[in-house]
């Protein structure tokens, strides 16, 4: 028999052997891998799931990677921002309904802000006549009585004034717009006399177009008048009860404001009074100083209504910046359409004058640092009120500037110093080296 097919046999099993090895390295190679490949998704946070098949049985690993948590897939700078524009959202909402709260009661707030205002400037009286000796009623009456006694003079004499000159004005002013035509006939412009005459008769045009415009501007003038003397009886009896019992007025507010927080904002109440005190009547004497020295300038260059020019003088002073620009714009025009060109050249340099006076020796001067406030947020706080309240707004806005920037300047040093009070000192450290900063009655720095 031939030995073949024993040799064939023999070699099958010898290879049939060796596949088994082969694969058991193969299953084996395998398991190291899975479990390499699992130790690795759990690092990376990754779930690893086998099947249930025994070890030794054909086996398969199914990886499925969870996601990640949102909050932390989300960028550190992308949070933050979304952090502080939601808040800012919010901030921007309480804005929002405060002024319109504030506009549906516009009438209400600038009265007792101006009643604020001038307490502010008669109180000293009411300390003065207490000091003599003259009971809180009596002197608070008295003081508020003589204050719109002297106000009403003010608007009497200028309503006097410019009824009594203002048939010459009239004169004058049509003496000037002929002086303005021939100048302008003779002018380099080249304009000619039929220019001037379609000029005048658009205007006319323009007027009589517009009638009934102007009829209800003079109706709804009238409903200003009855809301400026509502205005008017409002701020002096808040002014009446503010010069009598504004102190327990304070202490009664005070007890609105969260326990944690009273300490802080009793202390910067009277700060902020201190700095808007300062700001009125600072603001004052700048204004009859502007008012004194512009009237005498025009009143020698013979300008007609020198006097209620003046009193104009000093009430937009009161607007800082603006009131300045356009009380000197309106003196220069009339100077102009009365008087000539030289005449409107010499009153700009006397209110040019007054004004660089004011801003570089005045202000610095009499207002001093207690209501110092950037020139930027000046102009800015003063569009923002007339935008939001008209000229009223216009007033109150930069004296509300000064005395937020100075209640925001005294709590940050009073929450420093709270913190100071209860930080624990460093091992060594004396007394000395923790004492707290005695917060300044003065705003910091723009």
């Amino acid at each position: 028999m031939s030995r073949v097919p024993g040799w064939l046999g023999r070699l099958g099993a010898g290879l049939t052997d060796i596949g088994e090895r082969l694969s058991e390295r193969r299953a084996r190679a395998e398991r190291e891998d899975a479990e390499s490949e699992r130790a690795a998704y759990a690092d990376d946070g990754l779930l690893l799931i086998h099947d249930h098949n025994p070890p030794d049985q054909d086996h398969t690993a199914v990886v499925v990677a969870t996601r990640p948590d949102p909050a932390q897939a989300v960028p550190w700078g992308m949070r933050v921002a979304a952090e502080a524009g939601w808040r800012l959202l919010v901030l921007a909402g309480t804005l929002w309904v405060l002024m319109r709260v504030i506009s549906a009661v516009q009438l209400v707030v600038l009265a007792f802000v101006a009643a604020l205002l001038i307490t502010a400037i008669l109180q000293p009286t009411v300390a003065r006549l207490r000091r003599l000796g003259v009971p809180r009623g009596p002197a608070t009456a008295l003081t508020v009585i003589l204050g719109f006694v002297v106000m009403g003079l003010i608007g009497w004499f200028v309503s006097w004034q410019v009824m009594e000159n203002i048939d010459n004005l009239s004169d004058q002013l049509q003496d000037g717009i002929d002086e303005l035509r021939k100048w302008l006939l003779n002018s380099p412009f080249h304009v000619t006399d039929k220019q001037i005459n379609d000029i005048a008769e658009n205007l006319r045009n323009a007027v009589g177009a517009n009638t009934d415009q102007i009829t209800s501007a003079g109706l709804e003038g009238v409903t200003v008048v009855v809301e400026a003397l509502t205005g008017i009886l409002l701020a002096a009896f808040s002014t009446l009860f503010l010069l009598y019992d504004g102190r327990r007025i304070w202490e009664w507010t005070l007890k609105l404001v969260p326990a944690a927080a009273r300490p802080g904002v009793a202390g910067a109440g009277p700060r902020a009074w201190r700095t808007l005190t300062a700001y009125v009547r600072g603001t004052v004497i700048v204004a009859l100083i502007d008012a004194i020295f512009i009237g005498l300038g025009i009143y020698f260059l013979d300008v007609p209504m020198a006097v209620p020019l003046a009193v104009f003088i000093f009430l937009f002073a009161f607007i800082p910046l603006v009131g300045a620009v356009v009380s000197g714009a309106l003196a220069v025009v009339v100077a102009l359409v009365t008087q000539g060109v030289f005449t409107a050249v010499m009153t700009l340099l006397v209110v040019l004058l007054v004004q660089q006076i004011e801003g570089h020796i005045l202000q610095p001067f009499i207002l001093g640092r207690a209501v110092r406030v950037h020139p930027l947020a000046v102009v800015l706080s003063v569009a923002a009120g007339g935008m939001v309240a008209g000229i009223g707004g216009a007033v109150v806005a930069v004296p509300l500037v000064a005395v937020t920037n100075t209640v925001v300047g005294y709590l940050r040093s009073y929450s420093h110093e709270t913190a100071l009070k209860h930080s624990p000192r460093p091992h060594g450290a004396t007394a000395m080296d923790s004492a707290p900063v005695e917060p300044s009655d003065d705003p910091p720095e723009q």
